[in-house]
């Protein structure tokens, strides 16, 4: 299994909602929502996912963003409803406060996800789930985690090797990403978790970058996954997105001639490469995740069927 662990961005949210409703989503794939707000995009990629009787988790107690402020002011009453009147597993920060954030679904923990990432937390995961047990545990794959919490553990961890400014990707534009999916379940996990090509880093408000840059997963001969950043040329000043756009995904399509990669994402990047059309920077890293997130969930479904 995999738990693609993204923050809820629009973009982001964008992303997870395509892959389901164009049913390119694999039901090995639960992704993890962390809502920076409660939005209309957040309601609607939950209805999505609902309708379509996928699992999807969202983090009822975020450490970033105005999601839980937002949850709080009586004007948002009503997306508040909306999100509860809907399925999901509810997701949590193990952390001081995790009693309390829980409270009200201790009714049944087999519907709980656990983030316990901070080794002063593991007493208070073990306190609360003492007897029954979280559907799923994510944790750091470190010993100390692995010998305290060994029910239903996902392997938890940030693979992205972000850089300061895009531009900086073009000194090492390709790079091994991870090979968690080959070792995983030897390794005593149900699953595993990393935050595809975003990183754990959050940002509360974007800029204009230099340098567009295109994060591109894919499989190496050994089955491991690396990654491949097309960066743009023109990179002196802030100036000319589109053109910037244009450079980078010239050399994505013409690598891509090569390795014939044909995700959704990657078809969307071909299109967008002909139609000589600039979409804006969510979109790119829209297209990103959904061909990451896809591409994970062809190998696991050819791996289950082996």
């Amino acid at each position: 299994m995999y738990f693609p662990y993204l923050r809820g961005r629009q973009f982001e949210l964008i992303a997870l909602r395509e892959l389901v409703e164009n049913s390119v989503l694999s039901n090995r794939i639960v992704p993890i929502v962390e809502p920076v707000k409660l939005s209309s995009t957040l309601i609607k990629t939950v209805q999505v996912f609902t309708e379509a009787k996928k699992n999807l988790a969202v983090v009822q107690n975020p450490q970033i963003g105005t999601f839980n402020s937002d949850c709080a002011n009586e004007e948002n009453k009503s997306l508040k409803e909306k999100l509860q009147g809907y399925g999901v597993l509810d997701t949590y920060h193990v952390n001081e406060h995790f009693r309390d954030d829980i409270s009200g679904s201790l009714r049944d923990k087999s519907r709980v996800v656990a983030i316990c990432k901070n080794k002063d937390s593991i007493p208070i995961y073990e306190d609360v789930f003492s007897v029954d047990k979280p559907l799923y545990s994510l944790i750091p794959d470190e010993s100390v985690f692995r010998r305290r919490i060994r029910n239903n553990r996902v392997m938890a961890n940030d693979r992205f090797n972000k850089q300061n400014r895009n531009v900086d990707y073009a000194q090492t534009d390709d790079e091994p990403f991870s090979d968690d999916h080959l070792y995983y379940d030897s390794d005593g996990y149900v699953g595993f978790s990393d935050y595809s090509v975003i990183g754990d880093e959050y940002e509360a408000a974007g800029f204009a970058p230099y340098a567009v840059a295109i994060h591109i997963v894919y499989f190496d001969d050994d089955k491991s996954l690396r990654v491949k950043h097309f960066v743009s040329d023109s990179n002196d000043d802030y100036s000319d997105p589109a053109g910037k756009f244009a450079e980078a995904v010239r050399k994505l399509v013409k690598w891509n001639g090569a390795e014939k990669l044909d995700t959704m994402g990657m078809k969307k990047f071909a299109e967008l490469y002909s139609s000589q059309t600039y979409p804006g920077l969510g979109t790119v890293k829209k297209l990103s995740i959904m061909h990451h997130i896809e591409l994970m969930g062809r190998f696991l479904d050819e791996k289950r069927e082996q």
